[in-house]
């Protein structure tokens, strides 16, 4: 077990760590993780404040992880609960108040919430000790509720969670609050950003963004397990990615209406119009601030080409439209791109947004069946795609799939 000050220690280190993360999603995960690693604890959740209610956003389960084959994640759908005494999770947001319960089978009479066993019994779990925490800001405002459960000793056995930890997670949850309302202002930020393009093309909604960032998330965590990266340069960048991605089409709020709003195939020329949101859209991030400004850049330059050289719009320069030096063909055009000439955010960003796609309904066509977009993905590998990539997509579409019912479209 760890001593008061490596206590203090840790949860200062962990305060510093979460504060890099920028993405409200990814933060979420970090903050879980963390937080475990202080309690040696199994597993845990964070639920968000939303109105009157509380979403489950985040899980975490090592017992159920190691049910898994390796590199598989937990799959889970989100759900609301009220944010009432009904609860554990509703009372610690209703009251601001911590509780730390020993056995949540056996709750003592004279406390108003009950505990749920129903995933328990569906997942064959077992719940035991479990301590609730409110994430509340500089001005007590409560933006959600970290639930931590099955402390374990140095054996791994549960064990109750101390209440002479209390000060200490209650510091850990504000500090983590914070970092929680600095991710959500930049998620807003970007869907605010994503809010114009929308305006001018009804199919670019934040739902649609926040899939393919998290599809593109998914398959470069894969793509990275299977080349061997190290954790740790996979954790910094995929933060990056899942910003950049949102904005992959944002080049088309400076395109005309009576192209995006357009319910039909557009013609040849009208699709030479629409090809410039790529460089439109990079030329926005063309004063590279961070790492953030360059990775937006790539990802909207680069996420129409396609493996083969047939995509666009090549070896151009953003800023100018001209071909890159040495990089010009005999029509004066750029030439193209193929293979990994295209960066690998773009090659990512192209299979995440193309499976989107054809999961979603348009004004030209209807969603198509699972069957048929799994056969086209894997009969453009080679061509359209990376095929890596597209290994690294199959590898993890159980997770696509739940992330897809997270993000539904508003009817």
């Amino acid at each position: 077990m760890l001593s008061e000050k490596e206590k203090i220690d840790l949860i200062t280190r962990i305060s510093l760590d979460i504060n890099e993360a920028k993405d409200i999603d990814l933060l979420m995960e970090r903050i879980l993780t963390n937080v475990k690693k202080f309690f040696t604890a199994d597993a845990g959740s964070i639920y968000l404040k939303q109105g009157d209610q509380l979403q489950f956003s985040h899980t975490q389960n090592d017992t159920l992880r190691k049910r898994l084959a390796p590199g598989k994640k937990l799959i889970y759908n989100t759900f609301s609960i009220p944010i009432n005494n009904n609860s554990i999770a509703g009372y610690v947001a209703r009251n601001s108040e911590t509780v730390i319960i020993p056995d949540v089978y056996n709750l003592p009479d004279t406390v108003p919430y009950t505990f749920d066993s129903q995933f328990d019994s569906l997942s064959r779990y077992k719940t035991g000790s479990m301590l609730t925490v409110p994430m509340t800001n500089q001005h007590g405002d409560v933006l959600g509720v970290m639930q931590i459960i099955n402390a374990q000793d140095d054996n791994f056995d549960v064990i109750p969670f101390s209440p002479a930890d209390e000060p200490l997670i209650k510091h850990f949850a504000t500090s983590a609050a914070l970092a929680v309302e600095r991710a959500q202002m930049t998620r807003n930020l970007i869907l605010r950003m994503i809010s114009m393009a929308e305006l001018r093309d009804p199919k670019e909604t934040g739902a649609h963004v926040n899939r393919v960032a998290a599809y593109a998330v998914e398959i470069y965590e894969e793509w990275g397990r299977t080349k061997g990266l190290p954790q740790e340069n996979v954790d910094k960048e995929r933060d990056v990615l899942r910003m950049a991605a949102m904005l992959h089409d944002v080049g088309k709020v400076a395109i005309s209406d009576l192209i995006l709003k357009k319910p039909a195939r557009l013609t040849r020329e009208e699709f030479q119009v629409m090809k410039s949101h790529t460089f439109l859209g990079a030329r926005l991030f063309g004063e590279m601030q961070s790492d953030f400004d360059e990775v937006s850049a790539q990802v909207a330059l680069n996420h129409h080409e396609k493996w083969d050289g047939s995509g666009y719009p090549g070896h151009m320069d953003a800023a100018t439209e001209k071909p890159l030096p040495g990089h010009e063909g005999p029509d004066g055009q750029p030439l193209p791109k193929k293979g990994e000439e295209i960066p690998l955010f773009g090659r990512i960003v192209a299979v995440a947004d193309v499976y989107d796609a054809l999961c979603s309904r348009r004004s030209y066509k209807e969603p198509w069946d699972e069957d048929r977009i799994l056969k086209e993905i894997h009969q453009s590998s080679g061509s359209h795609f990376d095929p890596d990539v597209v290994e690294a997509f199959f590898s993890c579409l159980e997770v696509l799939k739940s992330i897809a019912k997270r993000y539904p479209n508003e009817e």
